[in-house]
């Protein structure tokens, strides 16, 4: 019997695959209780790009203080910063990695702001 952990890690697995397959630059979004966190990561999966959270000062002093990390508009935000610091970084289209995280709630808060933002994928 697998836990919600090990089957959450088996459907990012699958979606890993076909992104590194493709070859194409990926946001891998990966949340918690309390935080979500944001990575760009180049086609080869051996650097990050460009990264976000919930964690960074600016964000923390924006979202109003501790405990606000963990809701939709705080996802928003990381959202519109990553695409910000992907455009930055001279990055336009992303694959979406989601870690095997339903596509709801903060992930999909998340992922609305980027492509709001100007992120493709």
């Amino acid at each position: 019997m697998l836990t919600k952990k090990e089957q959450r890690l088996r459907r990012a697995r699958q979606t890993r695959i076909r992104i590194a397959q493709q070859g194409a630059v990926r946001l891998a979004v990966h949340r918690t209780n309390l935080h979500i966190y944001a990575n760009i990561i180049s086609g080869d999966g051996a650097r990050v790009l460009a990264s976000a959270s919930t964690l960074e000062p600016e964000v923390r002093a924006q979202l109003g203080g501790a405990g606000k990390g963990g809701n939709t508009a705080a996802a928003a935000l990381i959202g519109k910063r990553i695409a910000e610091k992907a455009k930055a970084a001279g990055i336009e289209k992303v694959a979406f990695d989601r870690s095997g995280f339903a596509y709801h709630g903060r992930v999909k808060a998340l992922a609305e702001a980027a492509r709001e933002a100007g992120l493709q994928f």
